[in-house]
C-alpha cells in the first residue's frame, strides 16, 4: 500500500517502529495532494515547504527517542476557520482576504504540541455557512457535491491528500461531508473541544472534530483534543477522565436505539437499506435493538435556524454594515434575514433547546447509541438545488443534509459517522451513531466494531467501503478524481 494510503494508525504503527519515516510519508503525501489538488480543490492553501521542515524535525526527535505519540510525524489538514498563527484564516470569504491569525487556535496548539504536521488550510463554505462547500468536487465523483462545510478536510482524507484532517460541525458540517466522501467523521460532546481561535457560526452550536478514514484514527486525535480549556465559555473537562480505546467486535450489552420517527422519514431506499442492514449487523455483534422514538421532531428545523441565524448575524454585524459587497450572495441572504429575527423569536428557541435537551436525555437513559442515516441521499450533483421525495415533499439539497444531522448540534451529544455501503452509482453512504454526552467511548467502541466487522467478513467488503481505503484509484466512479 501507498504511504498516502495508509489509515492514520498505520501510518502512526510504521512511524515508530521506524519502518516509516515522517520524511517518506509526507513527501508521500504531498505528492498525492499535487496530483488531485487540479480536480478536486480541497485545500485553500498548502504550506509545503512548512511540512517538509516539520517532517525532519520530527524525524530527528524520533530517531533521538523523543518520540511523542501517535500523531508524530503524521500529516494533516485544517479546515480554514482554524487560526495558526502567522498564518491566513480566510474562512472561504473575501471578507477575510487580507487577515492573518496572531496566534494558534487552541487545536492548533494541541496538534502541534503532539507533533503532527500541517499540510495546510481546507476549503470550508463561506463562513461554514453552507451544506456544499462550492469549491471543492466529491473525492469519488468530481460531478457531485462534497459536502460542508468542511468539505476540504474530507475530501482530502478520502483522496489520500491528508492522514487526518480537522473540520467544525454546527448543524452537520462534520457528519455530512464525511459521510459523502466515505469517510469517518466524529462530532464531540459541546465543550469537549476547545473552540478558541476557531472562527465561529453559531457559538452555541459550534464543534470541532476529526475526519479520518477510520474509528480508530478518530479516537486518536480526540485523545489528543479533547480536554478543558478556560479560553473557552462552553468548554468542560470530560466527566469520567481520559478516553480508553476498546477494540474489538464485541458488542454484547450495549444498547442500540432504533428511531422510528424522524431519521427514517424522507430517506433513499438505497440510504435505508444500507443502514438498516449496519444497524442488523451491530445486533449480530451482541447489541441489543431498541425501538425510539426522537421527540420534538417537529421542532428540530425551526429551532436549529432559529439558533444559528441570529447568532450568525450577531457575529458578522460589523462586516455587514462595512463590506456587505464582499459577503457571497447565499450567505449575505442568510444573515441579512437573521436582522429579522427577533429577540423573543431566539428566546423562544433557546427555550424550546432546553425542552429537546431534557426529552433527548430521558430518551438516551433507555439507550446507549441510536443508530441512523447520516444524511437522507448520497452526494448531490452539482447545481442540484432541491429533492422530490416519492410523497410529493419538496426540499433543499441543504435542507436536507442537514435535517439528520442537526439534533446533535441542538442537543450537544456526540456524533459518529461512519461508512456502510454504496448506492447504486458507487456512492458512499453513512451511518451515524449517536450517544449520551461525553459517550464518545461507547460511540467509538460500536463503529469500531461494525467497521471491523466489515473488514473480516468477506461476503460484507465487497459491497461497501473498506475502512480506510476510499484512496483515488479503482473505487472511483468515471468521473472521479483521477
Amino acid at each position: 500500500m501507498a504511504p498516502a494510503d495508509l489509515t492514520l494508525t498505520e501510518a502512526s504503527d510504521a512511524i515508530r517502529e521506524r519502518r516509516l519515516s515522517p520524511v517518506e510519508l509526507v513527501d508521500a503525501v504531498l505528492d498525492r495532494v499535487e496530483r488531485t489538488e487540479p480536480r478536486l480543490h480541497a485545500y485553500a492553501a498548502v504550506t509545503a515547504d512548512r511540512a517538509r521542515h516539520a517532517a525532519r524535525e520530527a524525524e530527528h526527535e524520533i530517531a533521538a527517542g523523543r518520540y511523542r505519540g501517535a500523531l508524530h510525524g503524521v500529516p494533516m489538514g485544517l479546515k480554514d476557520l482554524i487560526d495558526v498563527g502567522g498564518m491566513a484564516t480566510e474562512a472561504g470569504s473575501r471578507v477575510r482576504a487580507e487577515h492573518r491569525a496572531d496566534s494558534d487556535s487552541a487545536v492548533a496548539e494541541r496538534l502541534a504540541r503532539a507533533g503532527a504536521v500541517l499540510l495546510g488550510k481546507t476549503h470550508t463554505h463561506e463562513f461554514a455557512f453552507g451544506l456544499t462547500t462550492p469549491q471543492t468536487h466529491n473525492a469519488w465523483d468530481q460531478r457531485r457535491v462534497a459536502g460542508g462545510s468542511s468539505g476540504g478536510s474530507a475530501v482530502a482524507v478520502a483522496a489520500g491528500s491528508a492522514a487526518f484532517a480537522l473540520g467544525t460541525d454546527t448543524g452537520g458540517s462534520i457528519r455530512v461531508p464525511a459521510s459523502l466522501n466515505g469517510v469517518v467523521g466524529l462530532k464531540p460532546t459541546y465543550g469537549l473541544v476547545s473552540r478558541h481561535g476557531v472562527t465561529s457560526l453559531s457559538w452555541s452550536l459550534d464543534h470541532v472534530g476529526p475526519i479520518t478514514r477510520t474509528v480508530q484514527d478518530a479516537f486518536l486525535v480526540l485523545a489528543e483534543l479533547a480536554g478543558h480549556d478556560p479560553r473557552d465559555p462552553a468548554s468542560v473537562p470530560a466527566p469520567d477522565g481520559p478516553l480508553r480505546w476498546e477494540g474489538g467486535t464485541d458488542l454484547s450489552g450495549v444498547r442500540v436505539g432504533v428511531p422510528r420517527n424522524h431519521y427514517f422519514d424522507h430517506v433513499d431506499p438505497e440510504v435505508e437499506a444500507a443502514v438498516r442492514a449496519a444497524v442488523a449487523r451491530l445486533a449480530e455483534l451482541g447489541a441489543r435493538l431498541v425501538d425510539v422514538g426522537i421527540p420534538m421532531a417537529g421542532h428540530l428545523q425551526a429551532v436549529q435556524w432559529g439558533l444559528m441565524v441570529p447568532e450568525a448575524t450577531a457575529y458578522h454585524e460589523r462586516g455587514l454594515r462595512s463590506v456587505p459587497d464582499l459577503y457571497a450572495d447565499d450567505v449575505r441572504g442568510l444573515l441579512e434575514a437573521g436582522e429579522l429575527m427577533s429577540a423573543g423569536d431566539y428566546l423562544r428557541a433557546q427555550r424550546a433547546r432546553t425542552l429537546m435537551r431534557q426529552a433527548w436525555a430521558e430518551m438516551l437513559a433507555d439507550v446507549d447509541v441510536i443508530a441512523a442515516p447520516t444524511v437522507p441521499m448520497t452526494a448531490a450533483p452539482v447545481g442540484q438545488e432541491t429533492v422530490t421525495w416519492p410523497d410529493g415533499t419538496v426540499e433543499s439539497v441543504p435542507d436536507a443534509y442537514v435535517r439528520l444531522s442537526a439534533p446533535a448540534n441542538i442537543t450537544g451529544v456526540p456524533a459518529l459517522t461512519v461508512p456502510v455501503g454504496q448506492d447504486a452509482a458507487g456512492l458512499p453512504i453513512g451511518m451515524q451513531l449517536l450517544g449520551r454526552p461525553f459517550g464518545e467511548g461507547v460511540l467509538l467502541r460500536t463503529g469500531h466494531a461494525y467497521e471491523r466487522s466489515r473488514e473480516l467478513s468477506p461476503s460484507l467488503r465487497g459491497g461497501a467501503l473498506s475502512p480506510g481505503a476510499p484512496t483515488p484509484g479503482g473505487a472511483l466512479s468515471p468521473g472521479g478524481a483521477l
